[in-house]
């Protein structure tokens, strides 16, 4: 008996870590305030753990009250909405041209977005810029 006790007091529990949970409902597209997020103890890899890495950020997903918080939940805030007329930018080599495209889809600052060139009616991805427009660049996936 006393054998036992001593193995599990020698053994390593569970670490326990801050983690953050939603103290209410948010619901996708919606930018999280100070008052959206709590931390609690919890062991759960892969969740957000200061309050910074979710403040000021958006939704991607629905966050129900009490659940954690995982990375992949919120992303920087859409400058560009789906099928929203966007200016593309295409430099290089001291060449600059620009086009009008139309939004396949939503997209923060320095996400990849999927465009269709209006005129050409080609689809070709870029990242999004501070102004809203966006960079297309050689190479393509």
């Amino acid at each position: 008996m006393i054998r036992a006790l001593l193995i599990l007091l020698v053994l390593p529990g569970a670490v326990s870590a801050e983690i953050l949970v939603a103290s209410r409902t948010i619901r996708p597209q919606t930018l999280i305030g100070p008052g959206d997020v709590i931390s609690r103890e919890g062991d759960q890899p892969g969740m957000l753990s200061d309050p910074s890495q979710a403040v000021g950020q958006e939704a991607r997903v629905a966050i129900y009250a009490g659940r954690p918080i995982r990375r992949g939940d919120v992303g920087p805030p859409a400058l560009v909405e789906r099928n929203q007329i966007v200016t593309i930018v295409y430099a290089a080599n001291g060449l600059r041209m620009t086009a009008e495209a139309r939004a396949l889809d939503r997209a923060g600052l320095g996400e990849r977005l999927r465009v269709m060139n209006l005129s050409s009616r080609t689809t070709v991805f870029g990242a999004v810029t501070r102004e809203g427009t966006v960079l297309v660049s050689e190479s393509q996936p």
